[in-house]
């Protein structure tokens, strides 16, 4: 830890920290807006990015997690008195939950299956909004009478901090030993295992950490549109931002998959005027990103902390 501390990445980072702390005095409203939901996505990416990155368990169903926690938080808002969130804890413990019984038992199993039955279970959930539409609203979606808050600096912060805190959180298990035992497993699962290590365990608790920190973001996300819909938060449109953000950015770096995300939305919302060849050309810009760095953005900044050395 302290050689990362005297590293350039680590100077880089610290200074982008400053520069988006001190945004909002400099910037306005919309490009505010645009970030917090930047920012919130990263969760997504983040979490994603421990269980591929790290144990290679590829999950083609992120939004399982993401809709859970979105859809729990709003309903609980909707017909209960808690506070915004209370609901978004407690629907980041419902996603943890619905992982453990409909997802985590395929851990155990070798090849495709976890991708599998992550894959799914994002579809089941999605059926499931549109067949109980009279309660989740369906394909129209479901107002929520909750918001973050009406101050766009509030929300801002809101979902910086969340940003900073779930990178930290995320950063330091990959650095630790179930970080290290994830990746080990993911390289030579049957020599890990005759050293005597439960891989399942550990698995399983970095799918937790990854179920919590996705339905958290997916709550917060409802909370900040003030409306929660499939196309936000199910969609499979959803998904492959999800996993494009993540290899953009840097798999197994936890910092680049948030790097992939923000540029992913500010792409987006910069070339919205094209309309229907939005998507298409910013997984043109992907595309040419990643055959010019394979590693992603995390393998450009480590070049050039090479080079600054």
């Amino acid at each position: 830890m302290t050689s990362y501390l005297r590293s350039f990445q680590f100077w880089i980072m610290l200074a982008v920290l400053v520069v988006l702390a001190l945004l909002p005095y400099e910037s306005s409203y919309y490009i505010l807006g645009v970030l917090t939901i930047a920012y919130i996505f990263t969760g997504f990416a983040m979490s994603w990015d421990l269980l591929f990155g790290y144990s290679g368990e590829v999950n083609f169903g992120p939004t399982f997690f993401i809709g859970v926690g979105a859809y729990a938080s709003a309903l609980l808002n909707v017909h209960t008195d808690l506070g915004v969130w209370s609901c978004i804890a407690l629907g980041a413990f419902a996603a943890v939950v619905a992982g453990l019984l409909m997802v985590a038992p395929a851990l155990r199993l070798r090849g495709p299956y976890f991708g599998v039955i992550t894959l799914v279970a994002a579809l089941i959930l999605e059926k499931l909004i549109v067949t109980f539409s009279s309660v989740t609203g369906g394909e129209v979606g479901l107002g929520v009478p909750g918001l973050l808050s009406l101050s766009a600096w509030v929300n801002y912060y809101d979902a910086l901090i969340f940003m900073l805190i779930s990178g930290l959180v995320l950063f330091l298990i990959g650095r630790s030993s179930i970080g290290l035992i994830l990746e080990a497993s993911g390289q030579d699962p049957i020599a890990t295992q005759a050293l005597g290590i439960n891989i399942v365990k550990y698995k399983i608790v970095g799918f937790i950490l990854s179920a919590f920190i996705s339905g958290w973001a997916g709550a917060m996300m409802i909370f900040y549109f003030g409306t929660v819909s499939i196309s936000t938060v199910v969609a499979v449109s959803v998904t492959l931002q999800v996993i494009i953000s993540t290899i953009l950015g840097g798999r197994r770096s936890i910092i680049g998959p948030a790097i992939g995300a923000i540029f992913i939305i500010v792409a987006n919302e910069i070339l919205r005027p094209l309309g229907q060849l939005n998507n298409v050309v910013v997984a043109l810009v992907a595309l040419i990103i990643l055959l010019s760095f394979p590693d992603g953005f995390i393998g450009l900044i480590h070049r050039l902390g090479r080079r600054g050395t």
